[in-house]
């Protein structure tokens, strides 16, 4: 969850008194703020503005290599355990962390759980991880789901992450219960039913009539959460029936029914889409790789193969304009086919990955070349992905002025 959620990212949803609001650009490809020297080297991964992502982008780039055995640095570590909060909690980004957190500290489900997933990959974090699992529990909603921010109405996206923490810490989502309900009622309650428009797939909440519609990245968290799996996994087996029929789904039987609809989505095309307001529809690499990995878990490696493959032909452009959790959603949607991420349709992701980190060499000044290059020649077709890029900096600029924002994943972007 989505990076992944965010996924996973880009602009998921802004959660904003517990509502989302969908974000306009007037213009396409705004720059992120870049860090200064001294802040990169403190161990965050990515240069741009860690304000809204950088617990994530960190959690995602140390969780993606740690499945492919490349030992992330110490400091990276250690930048993401000196951002939790006293009572276990995370916010997107402490730039002081000497200052402890208040009222004030916008803490929230997602960065949480994305830091348990990571840290408990890694190991020797008992004392942490614990203690975010704790807080988690204390923030569970009676629905026995969770919210982006603490308080806030049940999502798909943030109950399948909070189902990925619970997993990856060892502990059994369905024993952990709010109001008598476990996460996975929260879920399904979330799954459209068989039969009309996007049967099988999940919504990300009910809208303001309490009517739910099918929207791509909360179904790829979705399956990942019904499956009970985290943002780390490995090619499940055959894929089961496409849609449970009548009556209440079944864990299983819900992931089907959203990797059917997945498939589906991608059938034409490989990829799946989004769109700014009044634009034409875009490619989404942050949900596609996160449709992948999703499709991979319920369905097997070739249930992935055509998205995949779109990805390998597409996503490298993307992933060095977008950074480090885009480059990172990639290695996770290789490792979950059994495809090696050092070549990646001819690209070292790991290598990529690790280039953007504390103490990497700088990228050579021909992989700079040939990415600018690129960029330039597909800047106008797809500049509005679905990954950190456009989205992130436009919900940079909105959550500015009107709140908190949940950045991860493009949520309240039109699906397919």
């Amino acid at each position: 969850m989505n990076v992944r959620r965010r996924s996973a990212a880009a602009l998921a949803a802004i959660a904003v008194i517990g509502a989302a609001a969908p974000a306009v650009a007037a213009d396409p490809s705004p720059s992120p703020p870049v860090l200064a020297e001294p802040d990169r080297t403190a161990g965050l991964y990515g240069t741009s503005d860690p304000t809204y992502d950088g617990v994530w982008r960190q959690s995602l780039a140390l969780l993606a290599q740690d499945a492919v055995g490349a030992e992330p640095p110490a400091r990276a570590v250690r930048w993401l355990t000196g951002q939790q909060c006293a009572d276990g909690a995370f916010a997107p980004f402490r730039a002081d962390t000497a200052e402890p957190c208040d009222a004030r500290t916008a803490v929230d489900t997602n960065s949480t759980a994305a830091a348990v997933q990571a840290l408990a990959a890694l190991g020797g974090h008992d004392a942490a991880t614990g203690k975010a699992l704790t807080w988690l529990k204390s923030v569970q909603n009676e629905d026995g789901g969770w919210g982006y921010t603490p308080g806030g109405p049940s999502d798909a996206n943030s109950t399948s992450v909070v189902i990925g923490a619970l997993t990856a810490a060892g502990e059994k989502p369905e024993r952990v219960t709010e109001g008598g309900k476990s996460p996975y009622d929260a879920l399904l309650a979330l799954a459209l039913p068989c039969g009309g428009d996007g049967e099988g797939a999940f919504a990300f909440q009910p809208d303001g009539k309490g009517e739910l519609s099918a929207n791509a990245d909360a179904t790829a968290a979705g399956v990942l959460g019904a499956l009970g799996k985290g943002l780390v996994t490995g090619p499940g087996k055959a894929a089961e029936a496409e849609c449970a029929g009548s009556g209440e789904p079944t864990r299983r039987e819900a992931a089907a029914g959203g990797a059917a609809y997945l498939a589906r989505a991608v059938a034409t095309t490989g990829h799946l889409t989004s769109a700014l307001a009044g634009a034409a529809d875009r490619p989404d690499y942050g949900n596609t790789a996160d449709a992948v990995v999703a499709l991979a878990a319920q369905g097997g490696a070739e249930r992935a193969a055509k998205p995949l493959r779109w990805l390998e032909e597409n996503a490298a452009t993307w992933a060095e304009r977008s950074g480090p959790a885009a480059w990172a959603q990639l290695i996770l949607a290789a490792h979950a086919t059994g495809t090696d991420p050092r070549d990646f349709g001819g690209t070292d992701l790991v290598a990529r990955l690790r280039a953007t980190g504390p103490g990497a060499p700088a990228v050579s000044a021909t992989i700079t070349a040939t990415a600018a290059s690129a960029d330039d020649e597909k800047k106008k077709d797809d500049d509005g992905d679905g990954g950190f890029g456009v989205w992130w900096s436009v919900g940079v600029c909105l959550v500015a002025g009107i709140g908190i924002g949940f950045l991860l994943s493009g949520r309240t972007r039109k699906q397919p």
